[in-house]
């Protein structure tokens, strides 16, 4: 029997993703306290609110049906012994492939219950926000940075969370791998769905609002609007949020497997680097509950620069953790370089992202400045701008997975860990 101190990590994911459930809870109940705003105002918002509910309604109805399905394919899928199918001897596992059905309905699961809270609290901020904005703009980046983190923090928290029980109760890496399965088949349908409902929402609201009947842009007389708003909560938070969900568990469990494939000679080992992504997991989660305190702005701050530092303070709390964990948990050192090369390429996607996408850099301003000369040359703008956009982030990507891989195995660890 294993001994609990070789469990200390994974109890330690589970404690901080229940932390981090906690604190989004916490979070979401202080942004429904703020001030709602006129009775016109809360009129509008009730609107909204009802359509993305009955969105989700429809929606979530559909991928119940679709999920039991799925599951049902999985669980013969996996009772079969693939090993031994060619040698004429047909054997089932049935345990085996239910509790992969169970796994991919708890991602699946998982996944919508953090969609449908960042989809409640927008839904609850938007008012709110517009409210505080007549106020001060401190109290109005208050209310929308807060209640962006309930998004996050609830989705990083429930996918540890599923995670390490899952690996607990299994004790094996290709479970957690149908927990991923499920959060990809949501994120799909989600992402796909709510897409394809605010794009065509957008279309008709400007069309038929200020081609045909000439009323600006976002009236509320606008029946239309309402649905385009419906749209933005849930394609860019509810599917947006399934979509970063399935990212976040498909890279985690993926390193899982490399360790438990690596080592495999060596149980122990095996064990120690299949564990590794999950305390990462749970280093990310503090860092990131750190680097929250420090993202305010003044009466004259910018809310670019404040969201820059937490992401800086963030990392570098993140950094520092790591390299603890590292070395105090006996680890190769090349898994401390192979993090660290992932961290700045993360830093240079997203400044890069803000370099050509603010208004305060040459991108945007130039785009703004040749809009007077008409719409083509806008567009040839505009897209030249979009093109070597992408080329930072992709040297970025580059040069962070070969110096990964030759890191790792210059500490004496097979690249491909790396």
């Amino acid at each position: 029997m294993v001994m609990l101190s070789n469990y200390f990590w994974l109890y330690a994911a589970l404690a901080t993703g229940t932390v981090s459930v906690a604190v989004a809870v916490g979070v979401y109940f202080w942004v429904i306290r703020q001030d709602a705003g006129t009775c016109r105002a809360q009129e509008v918002a009730g609107w909204i609110r009802e359509g993305a509910q009955s969105y989700l309604k429809r929606l979530y109805t559909a991928l119940t049906v679709v999920s039991i399905g799925f599951s049902l394919v999985i669980a013969i899928v996996f009772s079969l012994d693939i090993e031994n199918l060619g040698l004429g001897a047909l054997e089932f596992d049935m345990g085996r492939g239910l509790m992969m059905a169970a796994a991919f309905i708890a991602g699946g699961l998982c996944s919508a219950v953090a969609g449908y809270m960042g989809m409640t609290v927008a839904v609850a901020a938007n008012v709110r926000c517009a409210t505080a904005a007549n106020l001060s703009i401190v109290k109005a980046f208050k209310v929308s940075f807060y209640a962006g983190a309930v998004m996050g923090l609830a989705l990083v928290g429930l996918a540890v969370i599923g995670m390490s029980t899952i690996y607990l109760i299994t004790g094996n890496p290709e479970f957690v791998l149908g927990f991923s399965f499920g959060a990809s088949t949501l994120a799909l349908l989600a992402k796909a769905g709510g897409g394809i409902y605010t794009k065509t929402a957008d279309i008709a609201a400007d069309l038929v609002g200020k081609v045909e009947v000439g009323i600006p842009e976002d009236d509320p007389r606008n029946p239309a609007v309402v649905a385009d708003n419906v749209g933005d909560n849930v394609g860019d938070v509810a599917g947006m949020g399934a979509d970063i969900f399935d990212s976040y568990v498909a890279s985690t469990v993926a390193v899982m497997l490399l360790g438990y494939a690596l080592f495999s000679a060596d149980a122990a080992m095996q064990l120690k680097y299949i564990i590794f992504p999950l305390a990462l997991c749970s280093v990310g989660i503090l860092s990131s509950l750190i680097g929250i305190q420090f993202v305010r702005i003044g009466e004259k701050g910018k809310p670019g620069e404040a969201l820059n530092r937490g992401t800086i303070i963030t990392c570098a709390v993140f950094t520092v953790l790591v390299a603890i964990l590292t070395l105090t948990g006996n680890y190769n050192m090349g898994v401390l370089w192979a993090t660290l090369a992932g961290i700045i390429a993360g830093l240079v996607i997203g400044f890069s992202s803000d370099y050509f996408t603010s208004c305060e850099h040459n991108p945007v301003c130039s785009t703004a400045k040749v809009s007077g000369s008409g719409a083509a040359i806008t567009i040839i703008c505009g897209y030249s701008y979009g093109l070597i956009s992408i080329v930072p982030a992709i040297i970025g990507i580059v040069i962070a997975t070969l110096a990964s891989y030759y890191l790792a195995e210059m500490s004496g660890m097979s690249g491909i860990y790396g």
